[in-house]
């Protein structure tokens, strides 16, 4: 069966993976999905990001959710938290953010919100996947006076600066932090956001040319902002990706803050004013050995999700945790926000700082840290599922997991977009657990060419 959705909306190559065509009637059946269901006129809300396609695909979801009868209220380029937030601003039945996240210029996607600010539960873009891709023609079309209408929104961007300023307590003065804005949707709001904080703030990567989004900056590529704060003596550095949904925090002595230890770090603070319920966070398989040895010597809970932020989520709103994120720096602050907030989560972590007195490098110095060794074998497309069974792959596993006991530990899974296995070992010796994933990803091989 074909796949539209992935772990987070269609993507791929801009205009001839992800097509304007599929663009348009990815609008349209999103439009009659996300429809009110009492009737009326239903709005949704486009932002963008600042790729060169955007503009493209932003034209063509707009025409797909009008020629249903749908309102689009466009909001320009704005974060991908912005989408979500507006939504309950400005009264739409859902959101649309074109954006290819963390992904060069070459890429693009279409992300995809409920009326309640939140990414599309499985259902819900099951049945927009079952309209494209199966059943094209259950697609009414109006005309005339019932065509949609396009509307301009003219303040999003300081509309969201303004809710992200009212949830942060603390003035930060102070402070001086350095911005990564990724050459994304950071550079129309992150400087103007933390400068009315109160913070000093210095500024990269802020100047988007739709060619450079994410190109040797941001999240993914924090190496120039961990040179950058130590030669400019900044307390810290915030860098996010191109829809500013992730961040990655670096410490005074240029260390990177990653989401684990963001999380550790918020789950403590949380925990101590009394805000983080049933003293839980969500995170996912990827989180490391050290932030779980952290949070049992807390205190804390970690409740356990699929990979991806969309089941952070859902076991979020199940259990109705406040808490939650990955390791590559999506958290989301259920209280305040319906998805990940790279901006909200680096106001959060200067307010700790702020409020603390404490250097960035204290607060994250209290989580151990392991060892890891992350390798990736690709797998015939028909071999997917398969290897699991592997007798051969899977005693090794288990004969590696005995092993490293409590001290360490295994995780080999499939990726849901391509034909991989991901394999990751953690422990305190280096040279054993790399020799553990070189093992691992042969005997996968092996297994491959047998059943070939």
């Amino acid at each position: 069966m074909a796949k539209l959705f992935g772990t987070d909306g269609p993507r791929g190559i801009a205009v001839t993976d992800l097509t304007c065509e599929l663009a348009m009637q990815t609008g349209r059946a999103a439009a009659m999905v996300l429809a009110k269901k009492g009737g009326g006129k239903t709005k949704i809300l486009i932002g963008k990001d600042t790729r060169l396609s955007s503009d493209a695909l932003e034209a063509a979801v707009c025409a797909g959710i009008c020629s249903v009868g749908a309102d689009a209220e466009l909001l320009g380029i704005v974060p991908t938290p912005a989408v979500a937030h507006l939504i309950g601003t400005l009264g739409a039945d859902g959101g649309i953010m074109i954006s290819g996240s963390h992904n060069g210029a070459e890429f693009n996607g279409i992300k995809i919100f409920s009326s309640k600010g939140h990414k599309l539960m499985e259902d819900a873009e099951d049945e927009i996947e079952h309209l494209v891709l199966y059943a094209p023609e259950e697609i009414k079309f109006c005309s005339h006076e019932d065509v949609g209408r396009v509307i301009h929104c003219q303040n999003a961007a300081d509309e969201y600066i303004s809710h992200i300023m009212e949830i942060i307590p603390h003035d930060l003065s102070g402070l001086k932090v350095a911005l990564d804005c990724a050459n994304g949707c950071a550079a129309y709001t992150a400087e103007k956001l933390f400068t009315a904080l109160g913070a000093e703030v210095l500024v990269i990567a802020d100047k988007p040319d739709g060619h450079n989004i994410n190109k040797d900056c941001g999240s993914t590529h924090v190496h120039h902002l961990m040179e950058y704060v130590v030669e400019n003596g900044c307390d810290c550095g915030l860098a996010f990706d191109g829809d500013a949904d992730r961040c990655i925090a670096v410490d005074e002595q240029g260390l990177m803050i990653d989401g684990d230890r963001l999380i550790a770090i918020f789950a403590k603070s949380m925990k101590e004013r009394g805000t983080l319920d049933s003293d839980a966070a969500v995170v996912t398989p990827m989180s490391c050995l050290g932030l779980r040895k952290y949070a049992a010597a807390n205190d804390i809970n970690l409740i356990s999700s699929g990979a991806g932020i969309r089941y952070v989520l859902e076991r979020m709103l199940e259990g109705g945790y406040k808490l939650g994120g990955e390791p590559n720096g999506h958290i989301i602050f259920l209280d305040d926000a319906g998805t990940g907030d790279g901006q909200l989560a680096g106001a959060r972590l200067l307010s700790i700082m702020k409020h603390s007195g404490k250097k960035l490098s204290e607060l994250a110095g209290d989580m151990p840290a392991y060892p890891q060794v992350k390798l990736n074998v690709k797998i015939p497309a028909h071999y997917k599922e398969i290897w699991k069974n592997e007798k051969t792959v899977t005693d090794l596993i288990e004969e590696y997991e005995n092993e490293l006991g409590s001290e360490g530990r295994i995780l080999v899974r499939e990726s849901g977009k391509e034909p991989i296995v991901r394999i990751m070992t953690e422990g305190n010796d280096f040279g054993r657990i790399n020799d553990m994933a070189v093992e691992i990803a042969q005997r996968i091989k092996e297994s491959c060419a047998f059943r070939a």
